[in-house]
């Protein structure tokens, strides 16, 4: 009983420098336990009492912790990456010439325009209602994810100065759209966002039913409208073509300009699939009978897995897919609006 007293004391104490490693949520967390687990109550048990616990446990857990070490180091690399990049639009062009964008970052613009406040404070101040809504859309994960965003932009402007490149208009327009569109979609491909307007729209989108397009473009609209008046027309015009521009940027970086993602997943672990799917995601899925028309199991039947997802969550499914199974056959297609049936559930956890 002691020895089991020491060898729990000893895994949380693992647990506790894990969570310090990877603060990117429970996911990571779970790969690791199953690791942890079985190396301390193997090191701890096994020399004091001889006991001899089975090796796949602790090879699947390590494996598990591989996937997920270099799947967060990818999604730190691209966050820190789109941090940078949003930075150097808002520095290097967009600020001192009085250009916004849509969103929650162009409201931050017009704010700090209008009330000479550091656009550092205003980013994390305008962006707190839409990391609270992402918690209860998207899940912790990705609220957590978020908030590191956010925060992180904030000190880069706030610490890193960027020199300002041109005081041509047109050029201060386009690039600035680029760069900051760049950074949008490269912090997204990470798992979090830096603005938080898509979040809104997909919470409005299932209230009302709107698509999630009409939405965005409905919030845009007022905000041009606002530095219209504000601003000057010549201003808000070349504020719409720095929006237009850091969107296409976005739409590039995340592969394709539709909000949801069609998902279908052919693979001999079906079930576990389904069960992350509607357990981690808080998705609804789709099973269909097929045959395989190709390889060594030729015509043998195989159960089809279909899932739709939104562009925010597809990291995360990639993700999940790989841990269950590596050699799954994935493909992923551009769905452009859904309707009816289990869209989307409150995550279980």
């Amino acid at each position: 009983m002691l020895l089991y007293i020491k060898s729990q004391l000893c895994l949380r104490r693992f647990k506790a420098t894990t969570l310090l490693l990877f603060l990117t949520g429970t996911p990571q967390l779970q790969a690791m336990n199953s690791f942890l687990k079985y190396i301390v109550i193997h090191t701890t048990l096994r020399k004091n009492r001889g006991v001899e616990l089975s090796t796949h446990e602790m090879a699947k857990g390590y494996r598990d912790m591989m996937i997920m070490l270099k799947r967060n180091t990818k999604d730190v690399l691209l966050i820190m990456a789109g941090i940078f990049s949003a930075a150097f639009g808002f520095e290097g062009f967009l600020l001192t010439n009085n250009f916004i964008d849509g969103g929650a970052t162009g409201i931050s613009l017009l704010l700090a325009e209008i009330a000479q406040a550091p656009l550092y404070k205003l980013i994390i101040t305008i962006n707190i209602p839409f990391v609270i809504l992402g918690y209860k859309v998207m899940g912790k994960t990705f609220a957590f994810k978020t908030t590191i965003a956010i925060t992180g932009l904030s000190l880069c402007l706030a610490f890193v100065h960027f020199p300002d490149i041109t005081q041509d208009n047109l050029l201060v327009a386009v690039f600035g759209g680029f760069f900051l569109g760049a950074g949008i979609g490269l912090a997204m491909r990470g798992g979090a966002v830096i603005d938080g307007t898509e979040v809104l729209a997909i919470y409005m989108s299932r209230k009302t039913g709107a698509s999630i397009g009409d939405i965005i473009i409905f919030i845009n609209i007022i905000i041009f409208s606002a530095a219209a008046y504000l601003l000057g027309i010549d201003n808000a015009l070349y504020s719409m073509i720095t929006y237009m521009v850091a969107s296409k940027t976005l739409d590039f970086l995340v592969e394709g300009i539709e909000e949801y993602v069609g998902v279908t997943i052919i693979s001999d672990h079906s079930e576990a699939l389904r069960m992350m799917i509607i357990q981690k995601l808080g998705r609804g899925v789709t099973l269909y009978h097929g045959r395989r028309g190709y390889g060594t199991h030729e015509n043998a039947e195989v159960e089809i897995v279909f899932t739709v997802v939104t562009r925010l969550e597809l990291n995360r499914l990639k993700t999940e897919i790989t841990l269950i199974d590596e050699t799954a056959f994935v493909v992923m297609h551009p769905v452009k609006d859904t309707k009816g049936g289990m869209i989307k559930k409150r995550p279980l956890h």
